[in-house]
């Protein structure tokens, strides 16, 4: 499979930046050239709160899962028992965590549809969901990826998570990469926002659009053109804009401002207006 290095992802998502990162360390690097075509990023988290302090971590879904060791004195809610090693899906919801004590995770994101493409698996089977890696993945990769002392040597540990992955890499698959092709154009072009406008564009029906994105990503086409576009929304409010709200809902596809306010809301978990005030 040719090697990948476009954007197949967006960055934006966590509510509240800035007071994010007063709380938690956040990296994220390249991934390397032999899993590219399957991983948008490497990118891990720090932190160390003194006792009886917590943050409420809050980020917006993304059509892509992780691959993740996450340590720390506190288990992550959904994270199974005894397991360090985990596949969290797509998440339809707001992704919320409690972050307390000391923790460190460090994670492999793939592309949408990258980990259905790598293991041969329908995503349906992780959406809202963490599951063992053991299973999706050999037990010999799993297991050096749970090493506690590889887990304290960042650069090591996405040496190996690439290693294991290259090593299970699967041959050409024309329907996943014509799959990226659509998502990189949603992410880049904010004129496409309906179905019918990005299966027009390529050049078919959102009928066989919502089959390739169910078995890749896990959810349809409408949802993943709606994620993107509020996650536009989200960081023009975290980057200060200062027009009408109504000429930010119109900017990114919503023409009736009830039914923008209600998208935001039942994701983001206050209106758009309270949320811009609280970045006042």
């Amino acid at each position: 499979m040719p090697a990948r290095t476009n954007a197949t992802a967006s960055t934006a998502g966590v509510l509240r930046p800035d007071e994010f990162a007063r709380h938690v360390r956040l990296e994220r690097s390249a991934a390397g050239a032999a899993v590219a075509p399957w991983v948008e990023n490497h990118w891990g988290l720090a932190w160390a709160l003194p006792a009886g302090r917590w943050f409420a971590s809050e980020v917006l879904p993304h059509p892509t899962c992780s691959l993740t060791v996450e340590v720390g004195t506190h288990r992550r809610a959904g994270v199974p028992e005894g397991e360090s090693v985990v596949v969290t899906g797509v998440c339809t919801r707001r992704f919320d965590v409690e972050i307390r004590g000391e923790g460190v995770v460090h994670g492999v994101r793939f592309r949408p549809g990258g980990l259905a493409a790598l293991t041969g698996r329908a995503a349906s089977g992780w959406v809202d969901r963490s599951v063992p890696a053991r299973g999706l993945l050999p037990d010999d990769v799993v297991d050096a990826l749970a090493d506690p002392v590889l887990v304290q040597d960042a650069p090591a540990w996405r040496a190996a998570v690439e290693h294991g992955l290259a090593a299970s890499a699967p041959g050409p698959d024309a329907r996943y990469e014509g799959l990226l092709g659509i998502v990189a154009d949603v992410l880049e072009d904010r004129s496409l926002l309906t179905v019918a406008d990005v299966a027009a564009r390529h050049g078919t029906t959102p009928r066989s659009l919502q089959r390739l994105f169910t078995h890749y990503v896990g959810v349809g086409p409408k949802w993943v053109l709606a994620r993107y576009r509020m996650h536009d929304v989200v960081s023009a409010l975290d980057d200060g804009y200062d027009g009408t709200l109504t000429d930010l809902a119109h900017r990114f596809g919503w023409y009736d401002q009830a039914h923008f306010t209600r998208d935001f809301t039942a994701l983001v978990g206050v209106t758009p207006g309270r949320y811009r005030d609280r970045r006042a």
